[in-house]
């Protein structure tokens, strides 16, 4: 019995479902709740820009091929492109016949916070530009994931040409990304305090009474998301020849974590660890986790297409085939520029609503209500995602350690017989 509460997962759950019951009946603790949640989200924070400096630093140093970085790089963004796309296809599809919006009354809610960000579109090829940092400490201290990521590269390639007179500063590296994980581990400690807080925010706030109306979109959401992990996952995982199940179970209090905290922000240093662990070098990690967290939303990219098909359907707007797919084209392109962006889910959707001039902008705020509860569907479905791309890259690259990987089936198989 002290085993099963000293167990984090478990703590991680508890702490879930407490967070229900007190937003639930104690709804003035809302504030309180979300500024513990976010004291939690903020620890994790100031480590994922060092830890991801460090880990691709050291990764492209010790592969010391600029050409191999370029494929791996290459490989990834193909990938998280097809994958995407499946997604918004797949939340298309079944938005169209499940239609969650027919029968819905729409309520205008205030959309204040939302217009003045939509309607300044999102430039592609500023976007592109504004990868390389003028300003690298800046970008440390704003936490620009993808300007980190192209100094990191730069750096790691720097370090390789030392040779052995890199030797020093690289194994001083090593020690310092190993107290940023141990640091990381500590932190993760807490993260049933902030499952907790994440989720009497959200139901505190928002209130388990404006589910109701909004069932169908969130069924919609939710089951798609299901779909494409459990069918079109399976499928990548089992062609390469790996277990959905055991890495959903190796990564469960990611999952819970994300679940709790609706971000999957919180869990990408411990991923970048235990993918590592898994069996993926650091050098495909280092390189393919940032990237997949502006490049590779699954979950999002659903949630996208699925809540632009239940507008048109609430509001009694008939598009045709060719002017969803038209919709679809606009969503690929705006919700890579949207990425890391707060509350990118109302701007990227207001972005493409005025661009096809489908509906007033003001429509989206029907959802915002029930945003913060599909949130979660989206931010795990984006989290076991960039999971999954960087086994399927590093295995592609021959950078994937079967050992490793046999290690943590048998692990597995030893606590499901205690």
């Amino acid at each position: 019995m002290k085993k099963i509460f000293s167990n984090l997962t478990f703590q991680v759950i508890l702490a879930i479902l407490l967070g229900i019951e007190v937003g639930a009946y104690f709804p003035s603790f809302a504030p309180t709740a979300q500024t513990i949640s976010k004291t939690f989200i903020n620890m994790i924070s100031m480590l994922i820009a060092p830890i991801i400096f460090f880990t691709i630093v050291l990764g492209i140093a010790k592969m010391g091929d600029m050409k191999k970085v370029g494929r791996v790089g290459g490989k990834a963004l193909l990938y998280f492109e097809v994958m995407t796309t499946l997604a918004l296809f797949i939340g298309l599809l079944v938005a169209n016949i499940l239609k969650p919006g027919a029968g819905v009354t729409p309520v205008h809610e205030k959309i204040k916070d939302v217009v003045p960000l939509a309607t300044d579109n999102i430039n592609w090829l500023e976007f592109v530009t504004h990868i390389v940092p003028h300003n690298i400490v800046e970008s440390f201290a704003r936490g620009e994931i993808l300007q980190i990521l192209f100094f990191a590269i730069l750096f790691g390639f720097g370090m390789s040409k030392m040779g052995e007179s890199g030797a020093s500063v690289l194994h001083g590296f090593e020690k310092i990304s190993q107290v940023l994980f141990n640091m990381m581990k500590f932190v993760m400690k807490l993260a049933p305090i902030g499952a907790f807080g994440g989720m009497a925010f959200t139901v505190g706030n928002y209130g388990l009474h404006t589910l109701l109306p909004m069932a169908k979109i969130m069924f919609t959401v939710y089951l798609t998301c299901l779909l494409f992990i459990f069918v079109v996952l399976n499928l990548v995982c089992y062609r390469y020849k790996f277990s959905l199940w055991a890495y959903l179970k190796y990564i469960r209090q990611e999952i819970l974590v994300v679940l709790g905290t609706s971000s999957s922000e919180s869990a990408l240093p411990s991923m970048m660890e235990k993918m590592e662990k898994f069996g993926c070098s650091k050098s495909v990690v280092g390189l393919v986790i940032p990237t997949g967290y502006s490049f590779n939303l699954d979950g999002t990219s659903i949630y996208l297409s699925a809540a632009l098909i239940f507008l048109t359907q609430v509001f009694n707007i008939e598009l045709s085939i060719w002017q969803q797919l038209t919709a679809m084209g606009i969503l690929m392109v705006t919700s890579k520029g949207a990425a890391g962006v707060t509350g990118s889910g109302f701007i990227v959707l207001s972005t493409t609503l005025v661009s096809l001039k489908i509906m007033p902008i003001e429509n989206v705020a029907i959802l915002l209500g029930v945003d913060r509860f599909m949130s979660e569907a989206r931010s795990i479905t984006n989290l076991i995602g960039n999971g999954i791309a960087t086994i399927v890259i590093a295995k592609s690259e021959n950078e994937f350690d079967e050992q490793k990987y046999q290690q943590v089936l048998t692990h597995s198989t030893a606590e499901d017989t205690e």
